[in-house]
């Protein structure tokens, strides 16, 4: 792996940091050739830091280290790509990311969603709300809806129209969640078991 120091007059390249479990960016800082040769080495993220003009590994003071698990350089081979397992916040701020944002399991679509589902069972009011009406239903209720459209996913299954199977799918995995904040859970306590069979 070719890595072009030479393209910045300061023989610095942007190493862009990225949870490995939940894909969530975590900060950007910049590396040397010495400060690559040192996280290779020690597998602790260390840089090039532009304000105090020498090697700093994350966490040399906090504790919050960003262990290495893998590394890619980009397709011009000036860009790092770093996949780490993050020791605390990543943060001097003490946020998990540098953008205030939190280094969740569930990224993306399915953290969203849960976000919304959260909200609507925090908000039973809402009459027009299919999924407040729901939480008003019970435990029960949802349980069955989720037997119901487990049943629907086998039925659809057998069959070979894959447009009627994904929709199905999609309702299963729906209620799913709306079963779990219920039982006071969320698929990030799913992830965990999982990790830990695994």
């Amino acid at each position: 792996m070719e890595i072009d120091f030479s393209k910045d007059k300061n023989g610095l390249v942007p190493a862009i940091i990225q949870d490995a479990t939940t894909r969530n960016v975590l900060m950007l800082g910049y590396m040397n050739e010495e400060a690559y040769q040192k996280t290779l080495d020690t597998k602790k993220v260390t840089f090039f830091s532009r304000s105090k003009q020498r090697l700093w590994t994350k966490g040399e003071e906090s504790g919050n280290f960003l262990n290495m698990v893998d590394l890619k350089v980009d397709c011009d081979n000036d860009t790092l790509l770093v996949f780490v397992d993050p020791v605390g916040p990543t943060c001097h701020t003490g946020t998990d990311t540098c953008w205030g944002e939190k280094n969740d399991e569930t990224p993306g679509f399915l953290g969203e969603l849960e976000k919304i589902i959260s909200e609507r069972k925090s908000n039973p009011e809402n009459q027009n709300s299919y999924v407040a009406s729901l939480f008003k239903s019970g435990i029960n209720k949802i349980a069955q809806k989720v037997g119901e459209e487990a049943v629907e996913v086998v039925i659809e299954a057998k069959d070979n129209d894959e447009e009627l199977f994904l929709n199905e799918s999609a309702d299963l995995l729906f209620h799913y969640l709306i079963l779990l904040q219920a039982k006071g859970y969320s698929l990030e306590d799913v992830i965990k078991v999982l990790k830990g069979r695994h």
